[in-house]
């Protein structure tokens, strides 16, 4: 059996990581969500907002829980 990446919260809903490409895609996730925010300043238009750090913190949001529910024990319900 392969192991998993993720092991389930003890309490609450969620996932934290238990191996080391658990801990990757963990400190990926963390380094490209600070890099977008670099990418915005006092003067960006919420266009620009959009564009540049929601859209992108969303759809990287989604993905590590893809890939956490994927590669992870199953959550408590």
């Amino acid at each position: 059996m392969q192991q998993k990446w993720f092991k389930r919260k003890t309490y609450g809903w969620g996932w934290t990581p238990s191996t080391w490409q658990g801990w990757t895609i963990a400190a990926l996730y963390i380094v490209l969500v600070i890099l977008f925010t670099t990418t915005i300043d006092a003067n960006s238009s919420p266009r620009e907002w959009m564009f540049t750090f929601v859209l992108p913190f969303v759809f990287l949001t989604l993905t590590f829980v893809r890939i956490a529910y994927k590669k992870g024990e199953s959550p408590k319900l």
